[in-house]
């Protein structure tokens, strides 16, 4: 994990399949204040390298989203979609060190194997076939990791996920090789996120443990969810947020968070309440909690 001497870089990486609801800026909030609260840099990374979930003109209605929020970001923000090639170049590494295998089981064979991979596919046929490209786990594949947030969090993924997929059958690029290796290449050390990234964070550090390189520390958020108890999300048609009422969308997202800014500000700019939050900022005010009603 990371070194207290190390410079903080924290990021945000939405996908563009919608704009920002609710539930994803509270997420950026959260991840811009703990990264300036501690000097740190705030990256932006687009993850669009889902096409198929992509909605035309999400990415740059996002940058927008967020600007007006004031919340602004440090260098080039980085697309996804331009790192193919570093993605191939580890997926070769790792079939060259026998560490990724060809996997043609379908949907319904692994739910008759309750979700986990039997080691090695058996398939002889056609090697040219459909198949998605899964990481070899060791027996040997226990994480423990301290979260910012949700406390000490334990995984045996060999027997809990078992063999996860880094390279999709429909020939897309898996999320867990992505994230890891894009965290990698922007020198990301701090990850703040929502919790229901939670269960797949164990994955990203035996893969990053397995290619040697750094693990950030991570803090998950709990989710916001509605009044019936669903997650906010675009595929659950969450609105977005009202683009004419940043100051209020800002301030009812640090209440969410465990802030109390004074009455004063609810007339300031949302530079000035960021700028008021950003001292404000207390990791242990956060609710603990996995899912929390949105308000």
């Amino acid at each position: 994990m990371v070194s207290p001497a190390t410079p903080y870089i924290g990021r945000f990486a939405p996908s563009p399949t919608g704009p920002l609801h609710f539930g994803s800026l509270a997420t950026a909030v959260a991840s811009y204040l703990d990264a300036r609260h501690y000097h740190g840099q705030w990256l932006l990374r687009m993850e669009d390298i889902d096409p198929p979930r992509e909605m035309a003109g999400a990415a740059d209605l996002i940058l927008q989203q967020l600007e007006i929020h004031a919340l602004h970001w440090d260098s080039k923000v980085l697309f996804q979609s331009t790192r193919s090639d570093a993605y191939r170049e580890t997926l070769k590494q790792l079939e060259a060190d026998g560490l990724i295998y060809r996997c043609h089981c379908s949907r319904q064979q692994l739910k008759e194997r309750g979700g986990l991979h039997p080691r090695r596919c058996t398939y002889t046929g056609n090697p040219d076939k459909p198949h998605a490209l899964r990481l070899a786990v060791a027996d040997e594949s226990e994480i423990t990791y301290t979260d910012l947030f949700q406390g000490q969090q334990h995984q045996h993924i060999k027997q809990e996920v078992g063999d996860f997929v880094l390279h999709r059958k429909d020939g897309l690029f898996a999320y867990q090789l992505a994230v890891v290796l894009d965290d990698a290449f922007q020198g990301v050390n701090h990850v703040i996120r929502g919790s229901d990234l939670l269960d797949s964070t164990a994955r990203q550090i035996y893969l990053q443990q397995l290619l040697g390189v750094a693990s950030p520390q991570y803090g998950h958020l709990p989710v916001a969810v509605d009044t019936a108890g669903n997650k906010l999300s675009k595929q659950n048609m969450a609105p977005p947020v009202e683009r004419t009422t940043p100051t209020l969308n800002l301030w009812v997202a640090m209440q969410w968070l465990g802030m109390t800014p004074p009455q004063a500000l609810q007339q300031a700019t949302p530079g000035e309440l960021i700028t008021w939050a950003i001292p404000h900022w207390d990791r242990k005010a956060v609710p603990g909690l996995i899912q929390q009603l949105a308000p």
